[in-house]
């Protein structure tokens, strides 16, 4: 049986600590969204340097995120709290973004893992950072859905079922947007 892929997700953890929730709530969707979405996980947070605006060439790593974001059809995010907000490296990546437009009018949700009353004002500022680019947020997309560090199985992912479920409901508000997007764009 043949599989084709309709939509491609870039998923994109706010968290380098290995073990992250995030990142483990980012693999759980990727073992539970349908198959003919394709994922890929970000993995280059900790290699991008600080922003500096210009007009130079854009170093190595830059070049390769923007990359993934011209490749990928949605970005799926999921970023722990730091200090209120976003994490700083999470929001140079995303200043990153801001010259070339690389989120312009491109699909976007993410999901909030942390305990209930904790993680708001992290999803607060990506909302922000978010609606400045000019991305577009998938309301039904965007979910809460807590993720405790000893949810996290040896192989990154979290086999909890209302987790998956959640997660599974994400990933199909993504697939019915993107299905409308690439259907009106196919015609």
């Amino acid at each position: 049986m043949t599989v084709v892929v309709s939509a491609r997700i870039l998923l994109v953890s706010g968290s380098t600590r290995p073990g992250s929730t995030n990142t483990a709530a980012l693999r759980t969707f990727e073992v539970v969204a349908p198959q003919d979405i394709s994922t890929e996980l970000y993995t280059g947070l900790a290699d991008l340097p600080a922003f500096v605006p210009g007009d130079g060439p854009s170093p190595a790593a830059v070049a390769e995120l923007r990359e993934r974001l011209a490749a990928a059809d949605a970005v799926l995010f999921c970023t722990p709290e730091y200090a209120g907000l976003l994490p700083g490296s999470l929001k140079n990546l995303l200043e990153w973004t801001v010259g070339t437009a690389d989120l312009h009018e491109k699909p976007v949700a993410w999901i909030n893992v942390a305990a209930e009353g904790r993680g708001d004002g992290a999803v607060a500022s990506l909302r922000t950072v978010l609606g400045y680019v000019g991305a577009q947020i998938i309301e039904p997309a965007c979910r809460r859905v807590t993720v405790l560090g000893a949810m996290v199985e040896p192989d990154g992912t979290v086999a909890d079922t209302r987790v998956r479920a959640t997660l599974g409901e994400v990933a199909a508000a993504l697939e019915t947007h993107l299905g409308q997007v690439l259907d009106t764009g196919s015609t």
